[in-house]
């Protein structure tokens, strides 16, 4: 007798926990649906009120930055690599072959070299010219313009901007050295390669406070160091046509 009354008692309590688990799983569902479904009326006190709409703005689309042209853009894709211009048969094989020949499908050394040889053109001086100034300009010209290219990508790149700048060094002492001798022969240069030849300071150093009282003061005492000088050429003119004047009586 006693252990069926403790049985029905262990079955009601563990009936109620099920209902209980049950009734919590599915206020717990109909919550999410709710989340999930939108808006829904809920009646608060007698009043009726409208959840506000849960809205989901898609990302702002970001705009790709455009930068300088590269100075490989203007060679045509359908035109020969260098190793394969000058070979006759290339010129009559069938269209598969053609691309695989052409700039479409060519590494960037070697659209760079093509693109060497079309400002090396430009500028040397007969057809065989490869070790004048103005070759050697327009080699580093080419290779200075790639260097920047790259930079703007990779501008952490501190080794390809070290290179960049030697050439510019080595480039400018050329184009020093082509102003001086032949004038005529760097305004071509300039002109063909889109050079813009800036003039260097003439003084290079930092100029301190310390430096321009100086420079003021130095100025200052050549001025009257000049006009000390002066007076004493008109004192001596004067004296000369006194002398002058004496034995002329």
């Amino acid at each position: 007798m006693l252990a069926n009354i403790a049985l029905r008692s262990v079955l009601k309590s563990s009936v109620g926990a099920l209902r209980e688990s049950g009734a919590l799983s599915v206020n717990q569902w109909t919550r999410s649906s709710a989340l999930l479904s939108g808006p829904r009326a809920s009646c608060v006190a007698g009043s009726f009120a409208v959840s506000p709409p849960v809205r989901h703005y898609a990302r702002v689309a970001k705009k790709k930055k455009i930068g300088p042209q590269s100075q490989l853009s203007d060679l045509p894709s359908t035109m020969l690599k260098m190793d394969y211009q000058a070979v006759p048969l290339a010129q009559t094989t069938d269209d598969v072959v053609k691309r695989l020949l052409s700039l479409e499908l060519a590494s960037h050394s070697e659209k760079l070299q093509l693109k060497k040889e079309q400002l090396i053109a430009k500028v040397q001086r007969e057809e065989n010219d490869r070790s004048s100034v103005e070759v050697r300009v327009a080699i580093l010209t080419a290779r200075i313009r790639n260097y920047q290219e790259h930079l703007l990508k990779h501008h952490k790149d501190k080794a390809n901007k070290r290179r960049m700048l030697m050439a510019i060094d080595r480039r400018k002492k050329l184009l020093k050295n082509l102003r001086l001798v032949n004038y005529e022969a760097f305004e071509k240069v300039c002109e063909q390669l889109g050079i813009t030849y800036t003039f260097p300071p003439e003084y290079y150093r930092r100029a301190t406070r310390r430096w321009i009282a100086k420079k003021a003061f130095c100025i200052k005492v050549f001025k009257e160091v000049q006009k000390q000088k002066a007076e004493q050429r008109l004192l001596k003119q004067s004296s000369d046509t006194e002398a002058a004047k004496i034995i002329a009586v």
